[in-house]
């Protein structure tokens, strides 16, 4: 049975339990699970007007474990579907801490995204680097490890750059990038290589990694995120644009605050059709 908000919030109060035990008590039963979908526009540089309007659905950060159902996964799986979108993208960390108890089935839970242009995927930090991709190829799932795709879209080349987490440095981005040929959208598990992108004129970034913040207090915000250039949606950088997505799992605490998981569909929109 599903525990309504004000009906959680009201149990709280008439019990007394006491703030910080409420709030987490909140997070855990409730907002963990309250599951959202963002749609958000992006105006994307050196994107075709023939590409304006493409949708792309962005999923990450699942993070399959004990705190963390297939029931969850697929529902999130079916929220994507639902938005019929262009084109999936998924931004890693299917599992959490590489689990290897975890990973069949969180490929399983994926196994039912399509989309007319693909489902592409890149590795998080708590994926490994054999296992989860086998996994999700067997699944039907594409994993760019470092790799570049072309994809004809609307007669137009939209060339789409995947990258481990642990690719790092401009110079193996750059690597994974050659032979690009018109706009090309980086796939990046962490929302740091914003800047590296930039560098490299790459017009969009997806990523995850942040989930947002997870904990997000009143005052003082977001602490296990403040390393990073955005934590949550929209950014730029030069010519470069980002969105970063809070992603629909939990990490080292099962509790959200302030800050739902979500699934995001992304419309792209050419600067010509702005």
């Amino acid at each position: 049975m599903r525990i309504s908000r004000r009906t959680l919030l009201r149990a709280l109060v008439a019990t007394g339990v006491g703030g910080a035990t409420g709030t987490a008590a909140y997070g855990y039963l409730y907002e963990r699970r309250r599951l959202e979908v963002t749609t958000e526009t992006i105006v994307v540089p050196r994107l075709s007007a023939a590409l304006s309007g493409l949708r792309i659905g962005l999923l990450t950060d699942l993070h399959r474990s004990q705190w963390v159902s297939d029931a969850e996964v697929r529902e999130a799986t079916s929220q994507v579907m639902r938005l019929q979108p262009d084109l999936i993208v998924l931004g890693g960390d299917y599992v959490t801490f590489a689990d290897p108890r975890y990973i069949e089935p969180a490929a399983e839970a994926l196994s039912g995204l399509r989309a007319p242009h693909g489902v592409f995927a890149v590795l998080g930090n708590h994926d490994d680097d054999r296992d989860v991709p086998s996994a999700l190829h067997r699944h039907g799932i594409e994993v760019l490890r470092d790799a570049r795709t072309q994809l004809r879209i609307r007669n137009e080349r939209l060339e789409l750059v995947g990258i481990r987490y642990w690719t790092k440095r401009a110079s193996e981005i750059a690597q994974a990038a050659r032979g690009a040929v018109g706009p090309a959208i980086l796939l990046a598990h962490d929302p740091r290589r914003l800047i590296e992108a930039s560098t490299l004129n790459i017009s969009l970034v997806l990523s995850g990694h942040t989930h947002g913040g997870q904990v997000i207090l009143p005052v003082v915000g977001a602490i296990a995120a403040r390393k990073f250039p955005v934590i949550s949606g929209v950014a730029s950088l030069g010519d470069t644009r980002m969105f970063v997505s809070r992603g629909v799992g939990t990490v080292y605490v099962p509790i959200r605050l302030n800050c739902p998981p979500e699934v995001a569909l992304l419309t792209l929109k050419s600067p010509d059709a702005a």
